[in-house]
């Protein structure tokens, strides 16, 4: 049974493109979090999490008026989360946070073992902020020239309002001898037998 299911997990195929990138950023998180705690680092690691938390509840708002189809503050949004998390991931970030832990810990403390696993592990965090501030400013300059922002190239999951627009709503009949299921994936909220229209 264990064996089946970890063959399950690594043979299905990635949900988006930057699967890999994603594991990469979270396993370099879960370590700094460990690391700083261990190394009594933890004002670094705490300075780290606000400075990360500050751009994603900006990119969380713009998302949820997206499904919403709130498309200016949609607009808003992004614009202000591009703002703040090119800012803060670097400006800030590099300038103050990798510039300590880097050279002035150097010269306070000098380089022992765990030093360099933690230093790697912040330039790292630094590389994939600038490879996600090049993805930020692409789809900025998209949304310049298309005059609002398009759908997430990333994910295949997430509706955009673009997609949901384009669509026309028919009628959904559900029979009884599914129990208002539509058997591909089990119930979808509806029990009864009558015409439903999607609310999707």
């Amino acid at each position: 049974m264990h064996k089946q299911r970890t063959e399950e997990l690594l043979c299905t195929p990635l949900p988006n493109p930057d699967f890999l990138i994603m594991f990469m950023h979270h396993l370099a998180t879960i370590s700094l979090i460990t690391f700083s705690y261990v190394n009594n680092m933890v004002r670094v690691g705490t300075l780290v999490m606000c400075l990360h938390d500050a751009a994603d509840v900006l990119l969380e708002a713009a998302k949820m008026a997206n499904y919403a189809k709130c498309q200016r503050l949609c607009d808003l949004m992004f614009v202000m989360f591009a703002l703040v998390f090119i800012s803060t991931r670097l400006g800030v970030y590099p300038v103050w946070i990798l510039n300590t832990t880097l050279f002035e810990s150097w010269d306070i403390v000098g380089p022992y073992p765990s030093w360099w696993v933690f230093n790697f592990l912040l330039i790292l965090l630094q590389v994939l902020h600038s490879f996600w501030s090049y993805l930020i400013i692409k789809i900025a300059c998209k949304a310049i020239s298309k005059g609002k922002v398009s759908k997430d190239d990333r994910s295949d999951i997430e509706s955009s309002s673009d997609e949901e627009d384009t669509q026309s709503p028919t009628p959904k009949i559900h029979s009884s001898a599914t129990n208002g299921t539509n058997r591909a994936n089990g119930t979808n909220g509806y029990l009864s037998g009558t015409p439903c229209q999607d609310e999707h």
